[in-house]
């Protein structure tokens, strides 16, 4: 049993427009996606996360590792923030 085993995890996350599309960051994991609509950004952010924090879990990763103010959205371009979630992952 591993020490993150039913643990919920509450991880922010953006959607930031690009000039061709959208990219999607988890500032809580530093793992980032993109897609052509808001709504792909976001679910391929998700898939990202997941499978981020399974393998990181499986191998004995840290896998927390917020993203650096230098290349943080809400820091450096906030006027292209098009939304601003959370993703919720449980550990099983």
């Amino acid at each position: 049993m591993n020490n993150i085993e039913n643990h919920n995890f509450v991880l922010e996350s953006v959607i930031v427009k690009e000039d061709d599309g959208y990219y999607s960051l988890c500032l809580d994991v530093d793992v980032a996606s993109q897609g052509d609509t808001i709504e792909e950004a976001k679910s391929m952010l998700i898939e990202a996360v997941e499978g981020y924090i399974e393998v990181s879990v499986d191998m004995g990763l840290p896998f927390l590792r917020p993203v650096p103010d230098h290349a943080n959205p809400e820091i450096i371009e906030p006027e292209n923030i098009m939304e601003r979630f959370t993703i919720h992952y449980k550990a099983a």
